[in-house]
C-alpha cells in the first residue's frame, strides 16, 4: 500500500523521503525521486508531515519508538510543529497513546486507516477515516487529495480505527456469507454465477459480490487485502469489542473461519479465500 501511496505523491510534485524495513522495497520509489532515509527517525526528520502505513500494532510500534538502545524510532525525530498520519490498521487504544506521545513532542497526530486495496492505492482512490483534530486534517487536505477521493473526519484521535474495524467486520461476514452461499448453490447441483447475476439485480448488491464473487468462483485469490491483515482486524475488532462490553459472536465466528484458512494456507492469500473453508 505504501509504494503506490508514495508514487503518487511523487508523481504530484512532493519531495519525498522513504524508509523500510525491508530496503530493497524502496527501490521503486528511490528511482522514482524519493530519497531514502537509513532509519524511521531520519525519515521523520527530514518530513513535515510523516505517514506510515504498516501490516500490525507490534511493527508500528517498534517503527516509532525504536529499538532500545539505538534511538532510532520515528517518534524521536519528528520536529515540533510537524504532522504524523498513520494509516496503519491498529487499536483505538494504541492510536490514543501515540496523540499523548505526539502531544508531548508538540506535533500533531492523525489516525488514518484507509479502504480501496492496493488498486485503490494506485489509482489514487482510497478513502481515509480519519480520527483527530479538525484543524489539523485541513491542513493535510491537499495530501490527502494526492492519495485519496474521500476522507471522512469521524471524531477523536482513535475514531478511525473504530470505523475501519467495525467495517472490516462487516466485509469479513459478507465474504464468509456469500462463500456459504455459493457452495450451498454448487452442492445443489445448480451453477455459481447464477446466484451472482441474481444478487446483483437485488437487494443483496454490493461492490464487494461485484469485485470479490467472480473471483471466489473461479478460485482466484491474490492478495489485494491478505487474509493474515483480516485475520489480525477481527481480532483487534474483538478486543475492543471486550474493552466496551459488546457482544460480537458472528465476528467471532468469523474469525474462527479465517483462523482455520490462515492456519492452512502456505501461502499469502487474498481474504476472500475464506472460501476454501467450504472447498476442503
Amino acid at each position: 500500500m505504501g509504494r503506490p501511496m508514495t508514487l503518487n505523491l511523487l508523481k504530484a510534485g512532493h519531495s519525498v523521503t522513504v524508509w523500510n524495513r525491508t530496503t530493497s522495497r524502496a527501490s521503486e520509489l528511490v528511482a522514482a525521486g524519493a530519497k531514502l532515509a537509513k532509519t524511521p527517525r531520519e525519515a521523520a526528520a527530514a518530513s513535515d508531515i510523516l505517514f506510515t502505513i504498516v501490516s500490525d500494532p507490534p511493527a508500528l510500534e517498534e517503527i516509532l519508538w525504536g529499538h532500545e538502545g539505538k534511538e532510532d524510532g520515528a517518534l524521536g525525530g519528528l520536529r515540533s510543529g510537524s504532522v504524523y498520519v498513520d494509516s496503519s490498521t491498529i487499536s483505538p487504544v494504541m492510536a490514543r497513546r501515540i496523540s499523548a506521545a505526539c502531544s508531548e513532542r508538540n506535533v500533531r497526530f492523525l489516525d488514518a486507516p484507509v479502504t480501496g486495496g492496493d488498486w485503490g492505492a494506485r489509482e489514487g482512490n482510497l478513502v481515509f477515516m480519519i480520527g483527530g483534530d479538525a484543524e489539523t486534517l485541513r491542513s493535510v487536505e491537499p495530501v490527502l487529495g494526492v492519495m485519496g477521493k474521500k476522507w471522512f473526519h469521524l471524531g477523536p484521535n482513535g475514531a478511525g480505527q473504530t470505523i475501519k474495524l467495525a467495517m472490516n467486520g462487516i466485509l469479513a461476514l459478507q465474504v464468509g456469507a456469500m462463500a456459504e452461499a455459493l457452495a450451498l448453490v454448487k452442492k445443489a447441483g445448480l451453477v455459481e454465477e447464477q446466484l451472482i447475476e441474481v444478487m446483483q439485480s437485488s437487494m443483496a448488491r454490493s461492490g464487494l459480490l461485484d469485485l470479490k464473487a467472480p473471483l471466489m468462483v473461479k478460485g482466484e485469490y491474490k492478495p489485494s487485502f491478505p487474509l493474515r491483515l483480516m485475520h489480525k482486524d477481527l481480532g483487534l475488532a474483538l478486543e475492543l469489542a471486550n474493552q466496551l462490553g459488546v457482544a460480537l459472536p458472528a465476528t467471532a465466528a468469523a474469525r474462527e473461519t479465517y483462523n482455520y484458512v490462515k492456519g492452512a494456507s502456505k501461502e499469502d492469500l487474498d481474504y476472500s479465500a475464506v472460501m476454501k473453508f467450504w472447498k476442503r
